[in-house]
């Protein structure tokens, strides 16, 4: 069982571990912290820390440092979130503002995180499946070729090019429009999805120049309604892993091969625990299922107008976690204040 005065000494070696990269020995414990203790007494503590596995010596004759359990153990009981100084709060409000469209967003969320911590940010797209299709128009480029567009009713735009299998003329635009766009308009994402899937069984019988390219456009806007659907990840930072590479024990290349990927940091960034406040966090070995053993992740969820979803930033274990977690929390409350507005002006 760990003394309080032990919990504060793990809180004293998780920060100054953080701050220094060095092992935190009992003397410079006693030197920058106030414990009003001997460095003796400093020592028992540690040894306990040390048998609860909080703490490791990493070398013989050196200090100790926190494990993935001590940084786990600080993140749910000890840690204070820092909060953000006035100038970095101006610098999200400068740098989120006027934003053209939800892509742009959350590129500038994610370059701004990684300015604001170091680290490599991610935030998880909403899931549109349950938007509404508002508008759908069909715009001839030429006799082969049409431009589709869709938009929902939280002002997502989506464009695709289709190639027809066959000319088509205004005419014949105008009537594949006049048998798909009501099947659509008016319609959530995932019912439009499936008179989509019904259209293009329909029309892949038929051998008109009409129904063929009734097919190729039910196809074409097929594959954009279920990028909607999509969990998607947009991603900024991954060069600081490069910087960072004597933070981890072992190799970068795992983290690397999880943000080419993304679907293992989308299950990860799902299956997170948060509290309360929304905020969670999943500390290295915690990790190991998703081949993340090296790496820590701290998130925050924000709410859009179909729904919740989550930023956050992945490091190395030995990370700020007070810093990042009030740094995630800030933003994601400025992103969710940010779409609420935009929602509210729709």
């Amino acid at each position: 069982m760990v003394s309080e005065r032990g919990l504060q000494v793990l809180r004293a070696i998780v920060q100054d571990y953080v701050d220094t990269h060095e092992p935190v020995g009992s003397r410079s414990i006693v030197d920058r912290h106030s414990f009003g203790v001997s460095a003796a007494t400093i020592r028992n503590d540690m040894a306990l820390l040390e048998d609860e596995e909080l703490i490791a010596q990493p070398h013989t004759s050196s200090g100790r440092v926190p494990t993935d359990k001590g940084y786990r153990v600080f993140v749910d009981h000890l840690a204070e979130l820092r909060p953000l100084s006035s100038a970095q709060r101006a610098a999200i409000t400068a740098f989120l503002g006027d934003p053209a469209d939800l892509d742009e967003l959350l590129a500038r969320t994610v370059r701004l995180l990684t300015q604001l911590t170091g680290q490599v940010a991610l935030v998880q797209y909403p899931s549109f499946s349950r938007a509404n299709v508002t508008h759908v128009q069909l715009v001839p480029l030429d006799p082969h070729r049409l431009l589709v567009i869709i938009v929902t009713d939280t002002g997502r735009v989506s464009q695709r090019i289709t190639i027809l299998p066959q000319p088509l003329d205004e005419a014949g635009v105008a009537a594949v429009g006049a048998r798909l766009i009501p099947r659509l308009t008016g319609r959530s994402v995932a019912e439009a999805a499936e008179q989509l899937s019904l259209a293009r069984t329909a029309a892949s019988v038929h051998l008109t120049p009409a129904e063929a390219a009734l097919h190729a456009v039910a196809v074409a806007a097929s594959e954009e309604l279920d990028e909607f659907r999509q969990n998607r990840l947009m991603m900024a930072g991954s060069a600081t892993l490069a910087k960072r590479e004597q933070d981890f024990r072992g190799s970068i290349h795992p983290l690397l091969e999880a943000i080419e990927e993304q679907v293992t940091l989308l299950r990860l960034m799902s299956e997170m625990v948060a509290d309360g406040q929304g905020l969670s966090a999943s500390i290295g070995r915690e990790n190991a299922a998703f081949g993340l053993a090296e790496a820590s992740i701290v998130a925050s969820e924000y709410d859009s107008a179909v729904g919740a979803a989550r930023i956050g930033l992945m490091g190395p274990t030995r990370m700020d976690y007070p810093r990042n977690l009030a740094a995630v929390r800030a933003v994601a409350r400025y992103l969710t204040r940010l779409l609420d507005e935009d929602e509210g002006r729709r």
